[in-house]
């Protein structure tokens, strides 16, 4: 098997801001992996928050490229079990993971999602992501992108009324990311008043390890609070269900569809919803995303949406949130160059 690695600089559409960063660009860090004459690609982003970038990924990986090389690939969970032995961040691991599915689906002839018995007659739409911006320019995005669900990024002193002035120009369904910079009182009062608002959902109001704050407001919210940041690995999985009404799974975070998969099954089996996340990425980690989309009750896989030049082609999002699933098997991608 042999494995090359390529960074990119993916240029954004428009200034992206969240409660703790704002950027132009995003790095990104394109892993492939090819056997008998078939190759399958994955994707990871650098990630200031959790200190990952694409040079450190990529040392990571050639540190053992021979040992890769050398692997005897079979099935992508066997591959991923070799690499957490070895030490990788979930965020290295994540993009050769991705890369093993796209690989291993090729090889058989068949999607993702057709591997794992799923089907692609329903699935959850995806949100399109409004970043904090002065109330004039989150509403040119939205005029510039109609659709029928946005996730609003908050974190200011006046979120409740940027909610109130954004509902005045559309009937879309709203969910509300604060990105951890709501304290449990914050979030309990503005709940009612954003659900009153058309909002759906709260994700990750609280800081990571407030569990204490969670819990109150577990007992007290009037709207559903999804987990993001509380919820990285496997094994965060049980706790946030005593604290979240569901989880939000990020591929860079937990290593990939490998992991994924096994936090799907688990949260499905303790009663809580189950989304998955995407970053600002290309359509490589879209693709990956997409072939989850039968199992999710909701998902945000809009990051290729928010560039202004993509590297790939793979699944394809219509304005009405209509997904166009590829043609070619595994996740469907090819890169644009």
């Amino acid at each position: 098997m042999q494995v090359h690695l390529r960074k990119y600089t993916l240029p954004l559409k428009h200034t992206f801001s969240i409660s703790r960063e704002s950027h132009d660009f995003q790095d990104t860090m394109i892993a492939s992996l090819s056997l008998e004459g078939k190759t399958g690609f994955g994707e990871a982003t650098s990630n200031p928050y959790y200190k990952i970038t694409t040079d450190s990924m990529m040392t990571e990986i050639m540190a053992i490229k021979d040992e890769i090389e050398n692997f005897e690939f079979t099935k992508p969970e066997i591959f991923h079990a070799f690499l957490v032995n070895k030490g990788l961040s979930n965020f290295a691991i994540c993009a050769l993971d991705l890369a093993a599915h796209d690989l291993y689906g090729k090889l058989l002839g068949k999607p993702l999602y057709e591997i794992w018995c799923t089907g692609t007659e329903h699935y959850p739409i995806t949100n399109y992501t409004i970043g904090i911006a002065p109330i004039d320019v989150m509403l040119a995005k939205m005029q510039e992108m109609p659709w029928p669900i946005y996730k609003i990024k908050l974190g200011t002193e006046d979120d409740v009324a940027i909610v109130r002035e954004l509902r005045k120009h559309t009937d879309a369904v709203f969910r509300i990311d604060a990105n951890c910079a709501w304290t449990a009182k914050e979030t309990i009062h503005n709940a009612p008043l954003l659900r009153d608002l058309g909002v759906e959902f709260l994700e990750q109001p609280l800081k990571a390890n407030d569990w204490q704050g969670m819990e109150q407001v577990m007992h007290h919210s009037s709207l559903p609070v999804i987990a993001d940041e509380s919820c990285i690995v496997e094994s965060d999985v049980e706790k946030c269900a005593l604290h979240f009404s569901g989880i939000n799974i990020k591929l860079t975070k937990c290593g990939g569809l490998t992991p994924a998969l096994r936090m799907i099954r688990k949260a499905k089996d303790l009663g809580i919803k189950v989304m998955v996340g995407c970053m600002t990425e290309s359509t490589v980690g879209i693709s990956a995303i997409a072939q989850l989309l039968p199992q999710l009750d909701y998902v945000d896989m809009d990051g290729a949406l928010l560039l202004k030049k993509d590297i790939a082609s793979g699944v394809k999002i219509e304005t009405d949130g209509k997904v166009i699933f590829p043609e070619l098997a595994g996740s469907g991608v090819r890169l644009l160059d």
